[in-house]
């Protein structure tokens, strides 16, 4: 049986997104445009996956890299969350760490430990045999679900997003072998040997460049760089181990594709943010720890945000409450310069419901 004929079996309904008769741009690339909106556009981080019982069941047939390495799947997981809740934006089904499988790491994922490396790098010779290799021939499934998504999404009024993990969080996740607990690889290299610590991020840096460059050549009309353990580095080191290789991604991706918008997202940013200010990033997200007013006073009040519903609150059983918390962030936010997102990402058995009330509610506000 191929992928397509098993596409056509799973056991929920598969229904064509809407089709807009105008040629408007998606509401998210007019934030970028400078537009000022009636309301914001919507879109949440890890919008596809676990909390969805159709995502739930293609995972009977297909495991998670699977998925993220069969286009056609990873396409079908990609629009799930369309079908059911009309987001403005859509994010491509895939892991932050597929570079770093490229580069060499064995990388595995289950459903209770998440992602792990059998060999991460802990010596000097680790290092020496990790290098960037070609994009196309080793990720180019990226860039087919992307070109397959952006037919999709042909006349939808929805945009399309491609993305990657900043070095550091990268680098992280190569030294550790794991989620990070502690940091203490990471961390140890730092002091004792940070020459070898830069040689990892700029190996990293060398092959996100042309990572993220394919997948807007591939159709990708916004980019999101996740540093989700950046936050967790000492501000002293921030700017040399973390903004330095945020930057270098940015300005390389920005010298072939110039006018691509590109979100920054910086997981325990409170504390930070008068350095991330400093970033060439086209969007800063923030995070739940941190109120949007206080992100737009340091930040400036030209400064695209995006964020900053935490995860959890959709676990509400108040549906006044929640609408009420949503209508809170959309007036901090403002009626331009503006993208309504989570803190973080839809965490699993989210009610789905309550990820419709959300977007549902965002998309009946009118900004005064």
């Amino acid at each position: 049986m191929t992928t397509a004929e098993a596409l056509t079996l799973l056991p929920y309904e598969k229904t064509a997104l809407p089709q807009h008769a105008t040629t408007e741009a998606p509401l998210l690339l007019e934030v970028f445009e400078g537009k000022t909106l009636k309301r914001p556009p919507v879109w949440m981080m890890r919008q596809a996956g676990r909390y969805m019982h159709e995502y739930q069941a293609v995972r009977q047939h297909y495991s998670f890299l699977e998925i993220c390495k069969t286009p056609e799947v990873a396409v079908e997981v990609t629009l799930q969350p369309l079908r059911a809740f009309g987001f403005d934006a859509s994010i491509i089904f895939s892991d932050i760490l597929i570079p770093l499988e490229a580069m060499g790491l064995d990388l595995s994922f289950t459903d209770s430990h998440g992602p792990a490396f059998a060999n991460p790098l802990r010596t000097p010779s680790d290092v020496d045999a990790f290098h960037p290799t070609d994009v196309q021939e080793s990720c180019g499934f990226l860039a087919d679900a992307l070109t397959m998504m952006r037919r999709e999404l042909k006349g939808t009024g929805i945009a399309l997003i491609g993305f990657a993990g900043a070095p550091w969080t990268l680098a992280s996740y190569a030294l550790e072998g794991k989620s990070w607990k502690t940091g203490q690889h990471t961390k140890a290299l730092l002091l004792e040997d940070p020459q070898r610590l830069y040689t990892i991020l700029q190996r990293i840096t060398d092959m996100l460049i042309p990572y993220l460059c394919m997948q807007v050549d591939a159709g990708a009309e916004v980019l999101q760089l996740f540093d989700t353990w950046g936050g967790l580095v000492p501000t002293r080191y921030y700017q040399d181990f973390v903004m330095h290789y945020q930057n270098q991604v940015i300005a390389g991706v920005k010298a072939k594709h110039p006018h691509i918008p590109i979100v920054l997202f910086v997981k325990n940013s409170r504390g930070l943010l008068d350095v991330i200010g400093q970033s060439p990033a086209d969007a800063i997200s923030i995070d739940d720890l941190t109120s949007l007013s206080d992100a737009r006073q340091i930040l400036g009040a030209s400064r695209i945000l995006q964020g900053n519903l935490d995860s959890s609150f959709l676990f509400s059983q108040n549906e006044t409450a929640l609408v009420a918390e949503v209508h809170r962030l959309l007036a901090e936010g403002g009626d331009s310069h503006y993208i309504f997102n989570l803190g973080h990402g839809v965490l699993p058995k989210t009610p789905r419901s309550n990820v419709k009330l959300v977007v549902d509610t965002v998309k009946a506000w009118q900004a005064s």
